[in-house]
């Protein structure tokens, strides 16, 4: 998803919203035995400050499904995470993320949102209720 900074500057659009639904990202996974079913939804918000800067809210939800971590069985799970992030052109501020002050790509900031939202373990409804 691209965000055209310097036109939305040039319309005084400072604000606005954002969603689509994207494949999974099976590279990122870090639960064994696991996989997304179904697409990533990601929505959002972004808005452009008066030094170019531009923070970023980001939603993003699916469904992981695989074996529980404990006892093998089918599990699943619905995850929802939230994500901020400022988005600067500046390549020296190593806090934030980077864009060249005109077109500004999101899927750096959505990629480590999804990393982010992931559980330690998938648990089965036995295992997680033997959890409580």
């Amino acid at each position: 998803m691209i965000i055209e900074v310097k036109r939305l500057i040039a319309l005084k659009k400072y604000v606005g919203n954002f969603q689509f639904n994207m494949a999974p990202l099976a590279d990122k996974l870090i639960l064994p035995l696991a996989e997304v079913d179904g697409d990533i939804n990601v929505e959002g918000e972004y808005e452009i400050y008066d030094d170019d800067s531009v923070g970023v809210s980001i939603k993003i939800s699916y469904k992981l499904k695989g074996q529980c971590s404990y006892c093998l069985a089918e599990a699943e799970k619905s995850v929802a995470y939230s994500y901020e992030a400022l988005f600067v052109p500046d390549k020296n501020d190593a806090d934030n993320y980077y864009y060249d002050g005109a077109r500004l790509n999101i899927q750096p900031a959505v990629d480590d949102a999804f990393v982010f939202s992931q559980p330690e373990v998938l648990l089965c409804t036995s295992c997680a209720q033997s959890q409580v």
